[in-house]
């Protein structure tokens, strides 16, 4: 039976399609322990990626859906609406269903030879695929919070800044933006959280993971299958998310902290006790 050692550096590029064949048999704990959290790494990698771009995207459908022009409210309200009204489970199956009708390959001719280009080939992969659907998901939820932030943020902040002469842009970048930010913040960490969760949903899509194997509950699934024992790949993965939640938790309260930099006191009194106050 393989050491800790041994299924670290046996296993741990296999969600990347390296390595050797997944063990069968004999399965130690270790080599649990290893697939399972370089699994993990996936779901880091999904949620990572498409909260890092969905944020950028969500806040301009904030600001396309309170714009008063029908042109840019409309779109951002109907995305918003469509990605917030559907299971994340149908989405993800039909975004596969739509890539599958798109064109594999692009036929290019040079001179007088002729061969074919991939287009959306890649799409179909859950690398990619998979990735598209959470950030989608993630940007119409993520607007929804930044925008009740942008209605929140107080009308006087903004009359202020247009008395001190600040175009637009200035207004938004200085007044609008950090007030919005330090509104949403607490509920744009619960999302930021329940997307990392919902990256499990990858393995339930349609979407193939690489060499099938990749999202840590395929290889929960797998050692629940060879081993008939799922009261030690369960547990596993529920303690790798429970720690990954906490560094999200632990991350997204040091940005929390630093937007509210001027709100934090400083060094709390001690208390003190006087006499008056022991009678």
């Amino acid at each position: 039976m393989r050491t800790c050692a041994e299924s670290l550096t046996t296993y741990w590029a296999k969600p990347f399609g390296f390595g050797p064949a997944l063990p069968r048999g004999d399965i130690s704990i270790c080599d649990q322990l290893v697939l399972i959290g370089s699994g993990i790494g996936m779901n880091l990698y999904f949620a990572v990626t498409a909260v890092f771009f969905g944020f950028f995207f969500a806040l301009a459908l904030a600001v396309m859906k309170a714009n008063a022009r029908p042109w840019l409210r409309l779109p951002a309200s109907v995305f918003v609406f469509v990605f917030r009204g559907s299971p994340l489970v149908l989405q993800f199956f039909f975004a596969y269903a739509l890539i599958l009708m798109l064109p594999r390959e692009a036929a290019v001719t040079i001179g007088a030879f002729e061969f074919g280009v991939p287009t959306f080939r890649f799409l179909s992969n859950a690398w990619f695929g998979a990735l598209l659907v959470l950030f989608l998901n993630t940007s119409a939820y993520s607007a929804e919070i930044f925008y009740g932030a942008l209605l929140a943020v107080p009308k006087g902040d903004v009359e202020a800044a247009k008395a001190f002469g600040l175009d637009p842009w200035q207004r938004f970048r200085r007044i609008t933006l950090p007030t919005l930010l330090r509104l949403a913040w607490p509920s744009y960490t619960n999302e930021a959280i329940f997307l990392f969760h919902a990256t499990t949903l990858v393995f339930l899509s349609a979407f193939p993971a690489l060499s099938q194997m990749g999202e840590a509950l395929r290889y929960v699934k797998y050692f629940n299958a060879q081993t008939f024992n799922p009261f030690i790949p369960y547990p596993i993965i529920a303690m790798y998310f429970l720690i990954a939640s906490g560094l999200i938790i632990f991350l997204f309260g040091r940005v929390n902290m630093q937007l509210n930099r001027h709100q934090v006191p400083g060094a709390r009194r001690r208390v003190r006790y006087r006499a008056q106050l022991l009678r």
